[in-house]
């Protein structure tokens, strides 16, 4: 409501029309005109990509929609992430995978609206296989920077997202910079159909952080930061947990990695437009050059 954004506005001394403009950029904020209500307690999202409409998406919406539940709106949302369950709805913030009209009436019923969390490889699981072994290694001098990053151009492993840039030059851009510099995570993904970051992060989140760490430990990375999609609450609990984990076991001091939650905006997937995201702004993509590697979050290098 206006209220509480002018209460925003005072708190960051920023004017009103700027945290209007960030807030009714995101589908998942609600801003309310004077005295209107407020919208109901529950929000069931009914996926409408491709995968989901093939398995019925559309007929189980328009049924949801239908039942006229007081306390419970029924949205179209696009891709959330869960194709290989499809059709997927979410209730609150819970997952139902090849969701029916049943199973969505006893969840709202009994006021089941918190995630799931599936079974994950635990901090101590992922260590007794070996995990961390080489952010340990690095650490102790064993391997040195330029060590890890000709590994890197020897195994060709490239950034799958866009134009395919060589991870190792990457690397190395950053690395030559000047200080303060910055590693960002993108686990904000929407093209319908794809669903591999959830699947990492809800499966083998320590295989992701441990490879997070170890560009932070290349770069010399001030902080490191995960940019997750909301459509995800499973993964944002999982990795709450695994990072407290982290910082329990001295792998990393208690901050360095600052976990932000996206609201629904599909285009901060894109590079700059997730970073300026993280940076509290509407996620608009930046003009190129200069690249994320040479001014980046908060102007840095990333």
């Amino acid at each position: 409501a206006a209220r509480h954004l002018r209460a925003l506005a005072g708190e960051m001394h920023l004017p009103m029309a700027e945290v209007y403009e960030v807030a009714t950029f995101y589908a998942h904020f609600d801003v309310l005109r004077e005295a209107e209500a407020p919208p109901p307690p529950v929000t069931v999202r009914v996926c409408e990509s491709l995968s989901c409409c093939l398995a019925g998406a559309d007929a189980l919406h328009d049924r949801l929609a239908e039942e006229g539940w007081p306390d419970v709106r029924v949205l179209r949302a696009p891709c959330m992430g869960h194709c290989n369950f499809a059709p997927a709805v979410k209730v609150g913030q819970r997952f139902v995978d090849h969701a029916d009209f049943e199973q969505i009436q006893e969840l709202v019923a009994k006021k089941r609206t918190h995630p799931v969390l599936p079974r994950f490889q635990t901090f101590e699981a992922y260590e007794a296989e070996g995990g961390y072994h080489m952010l340990r290694e690095c650490r102790a001098g064993e391997v040195s920077a330029a060590q890890l990053i000709a590994d890197l151009h020897a195994s060709g492993l490239r950034g799958l997202g866009g134009a395919g840039f060589p991870t190792a030059r990457k690397w190395e851009f950053v690395r030559a910079e000047p200080g303060p510099r910055y590693v960002v995570m993108n686990a904000d993904e929407g093209e319908p159909g794809t669903f591999k970051d959830r699947l990492f992060l809800e499966t083998t989140p320590h295989r992701v952080l441990e490879g997070l760490l170890l560009a932070a430990w290349a770069v010399e990375a001030a902080a490191a930061y995960i940019y997750l999609r909301d459509e995800y609450p499973a993964a944002r609990n999982i990795l709450m947990r695994e990072i407290a984990w982290l910082e329990h076991e001295g792998l990393v001091p208690a901050g360095y990695i600052h976990l932000r939650r996206g609201a629904g905006a599909y285009i901060c997937g894109e590079e700059s437009a997730m970073l300026e995201s993280i940076e509290g702004k509407r996620g608009l993509p930046r003009h190129r050059p200069p690249f994320a590697a040479e001014v980046g979050l908060f102007g840095h290098p990333t």
